[in-house]
């Protein structure tokens, strides 16, 4: 580890391969805390590189427990977290509109670490039963139309790492890589970033991958459509453009009207009441415009207009409801 820390003290980046052998070793527990948290934090100073960020996905995809989609055409809706903003669960809530609006759903998720309530914790608290048994996933997806993916159960090898990180309790590279080691590896992904940069990455990773990406950086900071101000989209549909509240023909919000919860039980009052469509305007309409743009990953010609008609009915007719009520029966 020594020879890594000084490279990249050095402003010298990883190559790929180096990158996948270092986390691989990390995950052997190789090295002590203190050299992984100076590890870590060496990346709260400096750029990720494409290479870098490649090769750690490489190598948490060789440890994962992978899921078999089994050729099924399926999509993931998440952010990369760390934006600071104490939203509530708009991603996770959006799973639900997009698999009540008739998609396959895939979430990968995790409880929070640089958030107060990531989409494990509230499903957990709603009665959501983890698992990584394939039969039980399979049955949930084909029924369904969605199942839910906990990282820690498919991401084993790096149990030793989530102490160091919550005790940091800042963003880090580990951020950046929950939505792009998905162990179902879905064929789409609409994906939420903290930063410019970090979607920059993104869009060269994702076109080496192969997916029909939708990727938003909300230019105040957010990791997600947040309708607050102008969202920056990187997508296999419509290339590079800029869309805000009006896009949607919605009003424009303020931060507080879309905060979440102080308590996991806060927040999960918030995701019910959304999904039940007693919702306030603000928190049901960011949820919708999210939705949409995960939709619009599956036309082949963009179409928000058309997408946001779908997420509203799947919302309204009490499908995303009903999707969520029936994930949380079979996993019991």
């Amino acid at each position: 580890m020594k020879s890594i820390l000084e490279k990249l003290i050095n402003h010298e980046s990883l190559t790929a391969a180096e990158a996948r052998d270092t986390l691989l070793r990390i995950s052997k527990e190789e090295f002590n805390p203190a050299q992984v948290a100076a590890f870590i934090t060496v990346y709260l100073m400096r750029t990720i590189s494409v290479e870098e960020l490649g090769g750690f996905r490489q190598a948490l995809l060789e440890l994962c427990v992978p899921f078999d989609r089994q050729g099924v055409q399926t999509l993931d809706v998440c952010g990369t977290g760390g934006d600071g903003k104490n939203t509530f669960n708009i991603s996770t809530l959006s799973a639900f509109v997009v698999a009540g609006a008739g998609y396959k759903v895939t979430k990968h998720g995790n409880y929070g670490v640089s958030s107060g309530c990531g989409s494990s914790n509230v499903l957990e608290h709603l009665g959501y039963k983890f698992t990584n048994d394939q039969d039980i996933l399979a049955k949930q997806l084909d029924e369904v139309g969605i199942c839910f993916l906990h990282a820690p159960l498919f991401h084993p090898a790096l149990k030793s790492v989530g102490p160091i990180r919550r005790q940091l309790g800042l963003k880090t590279f580990f951020n950046m890589l929950g939505p792009v080691v998905n162990p179902a590896q879905p064929t789409h992904q609409m994906v939420g970033v903290f930063s410019l940069n970090l979607q920059r990455l993104y869009k060269y990773l994702f076109e080496e991958i192969g997916h029909n990406y939708a990727i938003v950086h909300g230019m105040s900071g957010f990791d997600e459509i947040s309708l607050t101000d102008q969202t920056k989209v990187v997508s296999t549909n419509n290339g590079e453009y800029v869309l805000n509240a009006a896009t949607f023909q919605l009003p424009q919000y303020q931060l507080g009207q879309i905060s979440g919860g102080e308590t996991v039980p806060q927040a999960a009052q918030i995701f019910t009441d959304v999904l039940s469509n007693k919702g306030t305007e603000a928190q049901t309409n960011v949820v919708l415009a999210n939705s949409a743009l995960a939709i619009d990953c599956y036309n082949e010609v963009s179409d928000l207009e058309g997408s946001f008609k779908k997420a509203k009915e799947a919302l309204v007719n009490g499908a995303a409801h009903n999707a969520f009520q029936n994930l949380i029966s079979l996993s019991l």
